[in-house]
């Protein structure tokens, strides 16, 4: 009985925390992007007030965000159990793990437009832009065509939020840093798939348990 209460409370874990890291990271993406935009000129990004506290906040959410993130991996592997396929599960596990430390290598170097005098280093600027357009959203598509793998598989997500997924990742993956703003596709998908495990998935899993 116990071992049923904790698969129940499976996706509702996942939705909970895909729904906290969605939000978060969107919103970190959209302060950093308003308050310090790529593809400008100049050797230094002067922010005044406003914008240093904009991007200090954005990055104060990072931390947090990774750690939802690894809640919500954690719970979608639980959710496979013995029935995962151990290829493509490390692949998930593993592009997982290196989107967080990608994340929070983007947003170390972010810190660096934030020294005392409001100049900050356009170096800093873009390492922090490409590690988060160029290579944590490539990571964030292997996340999203490996985990949409694993759920058609399984047959636990719908045939369209299988596309969705699929199309999810083929645009993180090849879109890139080409696009600004793209990489709020990842965020967005978390987010759809952390309400079809809160909207979906637990009301048919508490049915099926009653009735047994």
């Amino acid at each position: 009985m116990e071992r049923k209460h904790d698969r129940l409370a499976t996706p509702w874990a996942a939705g909970v925390a895909g729904t906290v890291f969605a939000i978060l990271t969107a919103t970190a993406i959209v302060l950093v992007r308003i308050a310090v935009p790529s593809g400008v000129d100049g050797a230094q990004v002067t922010l005044d007030a406003g914008r240093r506290s904009a991007v200090r906040t954005a990055l104060e959410l990072i931390p947090f965000a990774g750690i939802a993130f690894l809640w919500f991996m954690g719970a979608l592997r639980e959710q496979a159990g013995e029935r995962e396929d151990k290829f493509v599960s490390t692949v998930f596990l593993g592009s997982g793990l290196v989107f967080v430390a990608t994340l929070f290598g983007a947003a170390a170097a972010a810190w660096s437009v934030l020294d005392e005098g409001g100049q900050g280093s356009s170096f800093g600027r873009d390492v922090a832009y490409a590690l988060l357009t160029t290579y944590a959203m490539r990571m964030a598509a292997v996340f999203v065509i490996t985990a949409s793998t694993i759920g058609h598989r399984l047959r636990v997500l719908p045939r369209p939020l299988t596309v969705v997924g699929y199309l999810a990742g083929l645009t993180l993956l090849v879109v890139g840093a080409n696009v600004p703003w793209s990489e709020l596709v990842f965020p967005a998908w978390v987010l759809v798939l952390s309400l079809h495990s809160l909207w979906g998935r637990h009301p048919s899993a508490s049915r099926s348990a009653a009735s047994t």
